[in-house]
């Protein structure tokens, strides 16, 4: 028997990949690390500064809203709105690509999901891993330019930044899995996000602070998006952390993580039909 008839057998009887949790996650982390990283390179490939540019441009655009916006709303320290600011600009540019990213997970991997034997949640790790690459370029541009303006932000970061870190990286993770599953089923989502992100943009304390929205201030309360990125930028510009608010959002988030995976696991055969 030839080599190559080998392994044409070996090919025809390999057992697909398996698994759907975080097991699986772990066991091959590397391959959605890598190709993550892959379509970062390959997004500036051809630029002389490479991915700096995602930094670059989040540092231009900060600069600008926060020179405007500083003087349409006459704030008293224009320093401590800019960080203020741009902190939350740069994690809600996060949260925005997990939503509007993940309306359109699965549809732009049609093919793949049709002829590979890989499971949907490698994609979805594989997109997660992708926006937190940017994110983390962006954010580590801007940080140590406002470490300049804020020198404390430095320590804070090393000391309350993690946990709430931590709690925005499940919650990205978990949206961009549900609303891939929700993009897929339904394909006018991927129509109707992007207008109640813009919605929920507005209405969160982000260009202002929250004493600015009176006696509506609990629809920042209420708003997932704000929960998740207020603190991070709460511990970084102050150093403080709630740590009874934080457990409560990790367990909201590690509930949300089970079921969206398991959903997942249970539609992982109609996931190739709907697309």
């Amino acid at each position: 028997m030839s080599a190559f008839t080998r392994a044409g057998l070996q090919l025809r009887d390999a057992v697909p990949a398996y698994g759907y949790g975080l097991i699986y996650a772990v066991r091959t982390a590397r391959a959605w690390w890598y190709s993550a990283w892959l379509r970062s390179l390959a997004r500036f490939s051809r630029t002389f500064f490479g991915s700096f540019w995602l930094g670059l441009s989040n540092l231009l655009s900060v600069a600008l809203l926060g020179a405007v916006y500083g003087a349409v709303f006459r704030v008293p320290n224009p320093w401590d709105y800019v960080i203020y600011l741009g902190l939350g600009l740069t994690i809600w540019g996060w949260i925005s690509q997990a939503m509007i990213g993940g309306c359109l997970l699965f549809t732009s991997r049609r093919d793949q999901l049709v002829n590979n034997a890989l499971p949907a949640i490698f994609y979805c790790l594989e997109e997660w891993a992708f926006q937190m690459q940017t994110f983390a370029q962006a954010f580590a541009i801007i940080l140590i330019a406002f470490v300049f303006i804020k020198p404390l932000i430095l320590l804070n970061s090393l000391t309350s930044l993690w946990f709430p870190l931590l709690n925005l990286s499940l919650f990205c993770f978990w949206a961009t899995v549900a609303m891939g599953i929700l993009g897929a089923r339904f394909k006018d989502i991927s129509q109707l996000m992007p207008i109640l992100l813009q919605l929920m943009f507005l209405i969160s304390p982000i260009l202002y602070r929250r004493e600015g929205l009176g006696a509506i201030g609990l629809l920042a309360d209420f708003n997932p998006f704000y929960r998740v990125l207020a603190p991070v930028r709460t511990a970084l510009m102050d150093g403080a952390l709630n740590w009874h608010a934080e457990l409560l959002t990790l367990a909201l988030n590690l509930l949300m993580l089970i079921v969206v995976v398991m959903q997942l696991k249970r539609l992982r055969y109609r996931l190739p039909l709907w697309v």
